[in-house]
This record gives C-alpha cells, structure tokens and sequence, in this order.
C-alpha cells in the first residue's frame, strides 16, 4: 500500500476522510491513506473532533443484566456483546457514530471466521454502516468461562450532552 498519489479531491497526498460535521455534535470520521483499497467492515483509523470527550468502555462479554451468558452459539454471544457496547455509549450519551475504536478478543478466530455472515448480520444490526478502527486477537481464554468473545471499545463523544447527567464517581474502596 503505497501513500502517494491523488486520492480523489484533487490533492496529492492527503489522507482521505468523510465530510466533517461541524458543532458540538461533531462526530469521529473515517481516516484512509490515499491509493489503499477501502477496507470491509473497519477503518484503518478515525479522528476525534476537537473537544470530544474520551470514552473507554471496559471488555463486554455475550451476558444479559444478570450476568448470564445469551448461550454458547459464538454470534448470540457477539451480537449481544455489541449491544452491551451500545448500551455503555448511550449510557454516556453517545451513539454508535461516536465509536473510534474496537477490539475483539476471540478464543477461536476460526470459529468466528465461519460464523462471518452472522457476526456482520448482528453487527449491523446493533451498529448500522458505522465502521471503526477495529482489531480482532485470539487469546487463550477469557475470565467469563463460556466466553468465546470479549468486545472492548473507544468513543470520542460531543463535549457537551444535551439533558444527561454521567453517574458519580464510585467511592473509593477502604
């Protein structure tokens, strides 16, 4: 993948993105090196507006509000994986516009290559056409046993939210 040439505004050797919006709902756009094929399903990077706010949502497992996994099927898990995303970003005040960045942790990369279909199903389901930087890792296990899928996440939300108050902060253990 080579950095020079046109990359379809007429400059040479800026990187590509989408239009910016302007204002406080502002949100992260898509960021391609000129001349490198579109990427499926990710970004190869997102820029934060100016003045967002970082969100970093911890790893979110295939478990419901009790803490129970959806089953042992590996896009039930996912897709329910990605709406405990979801429900962290819009518990900030964001939306899945605001995601800058995934990380999937995976106990079986082939397992999830031939569960591809669904997993985009799901993903697009929970997400819509909104596609952040992503990376996929294969890890030995996950501490949730029957967990075959962990989902982690960063989001650069507006600095101001119209009528949402973010919950206090914990106190500090004795």
């Amino acid at each position: 993948m080579s950095g020079g040439g046109k990359n379809g505004d007429g400059k040479s050797g800026a990187a590509k993105s989408r239009p910016r919006r302007a204002g406080i709902g502002a949100v992260p756009r898509s960021i391609e090196p000129p001349g490198w094929p579109r990427p499926k399903g990710y970004s190869n990077g997102r820029l934060a507006p100016a003045g967002a706010r970082l969100l970093t949502i911890a790893g979110q497992v295939g478990w419901d509000e009790r803490e129970r996994l959806v089953g042992s099927d590996f896009a039930a898990q996912f897709g329910q994986a990605l709406k405990n995303v979801r429900a962290v970003l819009e518990a900030a005040g964001g939306a899945p516009e605001h995601l800058l960045r995934l990380t999937y942790y995976v106990t079986d990369k082939t397992e999830y290559v031939g569960a591809l279909a669904e997993v985009g199903e799901r993903y697009r389901a929970v997400l819509g056409r909104v596609f952040p930087a992503a990376t996929l890792i294969e890890v030995k296990g996950l501490v949730e046993p029957g967990a075959k899928v962990e989902i982690e996440a960063t989001a650069a939300l507006p600095p101001d939210p119209p009528d949402h108050t973010v919950a206090p902060p914990r106190p500090a253990a004795p």
